[in-house]
């Protein structure tokens, strides 16, 4: 990984006022001491200036800055990827596929997979991560219910498992939101130990189907919630943020997308005392990131 320096903005427009500058930085990026081959792990190799390909001595294969990436065989300029990487990075509130067309002067379709590459890229890096200490436990809700549909547990719309890890003063940590089917005791499990370290401290209110999972392999607190009282305050302030997001942003969202959008916000918050340091960050994330294709976000 390259050295995470800070880049403000003019910082930026000048030093990717081209291409070949976005390619150097990238190459930079992908292999920091040697180019290292996809193929055979081989590390020498000849630079094809006239491909902008690197291939290895060793088994001849051909690599690019963006192979085996979510920017491979892109149609968009490696100045396009950088803006886009840059302006999603730098806003708190997140940028909808119809700002970002416009301020990128692309189509609509091209902005709104750019989007989604990113976010796969930055769901794939928080995925590296446990939270661990003492966790805040709850659900929570998007979309509107069906007319007279229920509400609260057992409603229709989509369920989504939420944890914040609290630091020693007890300020929030790190933040993960998952969409689930169902509300049931294992999935409960499943969420926490996917995402919780073993013997961790978990708070949450006293639902029942959170009593047996949680009790396994944690130590597991809870009490009836009260809205008055500080019991999962921080996690309350970030559903709250998180869906002030969906409705300012993005105007509200349907079920099919929504965990890349809860993996923007998860990504965000969880840098967000990194500062001018998120765009070569998110950035190394997009150049780590699996390839994503158009058919896998519209089937």
């Amino acid at each position: 990984m390259a050295n995470q320096e800070k880049m403000s903005f003019a910082d930026f427009r000048k030093r990717f006022n081209n291409e070949d500058a976005c390619r150097e930085y990238l190459y930079k990026l992908r292999w920091p001491e040697r180019f290292v081959c996809p193929q055979c792990g081989g590390v020498d190799c000849y630079h094809i200036k006239g491909r902008n390909k690197y291939q290895c001595v060793q088994c001849r294969h051909q690599a690019s800055v963006t192979s085996g990436t979510v920017m491979h065989k892109s149609k968009l300029s490696l100045q396009t990827w950088f803006w886009a990487i840059y302006l999603v990075s730098r806003d708190k509130r997140g940028y909808s596929a119809t700002q970002l067309a416009e301020e990128l002067n692309i189509a609509y379709s091209s902005a709104w997979y750019l989007l989604h590459r990113i976010r796969r890229a930055m769901a794939e890096r928080d995925s590296e991560y446990m939270l661990s200490g003492i966790v805040e436990l709850d659900d929570t809700y998007f979309g509107a219910p069906t007319e007279g549909g229920k509400r609260g547990r057992g409603t229709e719309k989509a369920k989504v498992m939420v944890a914040v890890s609290k630091t020693e003063n007890g300020k929030p940590g790190y933040l993960k939101m998952q969409v689930f089917d169902n509300l049931k005791g294992e999935t409960v499990g499943d969420f926490a130990k996917a995402c919780i370290v073993k013997g961790s401290i978990i708070q949450s209110d006293a639902y029942r189907s959170y009593r047996k999972p949680l009790a396994e392999d944690f130590d597991h607190q809870f009490e009836v919630y009260d809205s008055n009282s500080d019991t999962l305050k921080w996690l309350h302030t970030l559903v709250g943020n998180v869906k002030a997001l969906v409705n300012g942003t993005f105007h509200g969202l349907g079920d099919k997308h929504l965990q890349s959008y809860l993996d923007e916000f998860c990504y965000r918050f969880n840098r967000r005392g990194f500062r001018t340091q998120i765009f070569p960050r998110l950035l190394c994330a997009v150049a780590n990131s699996n390839i994503l294709g158009y058919a896998d976000l519209t089937r």
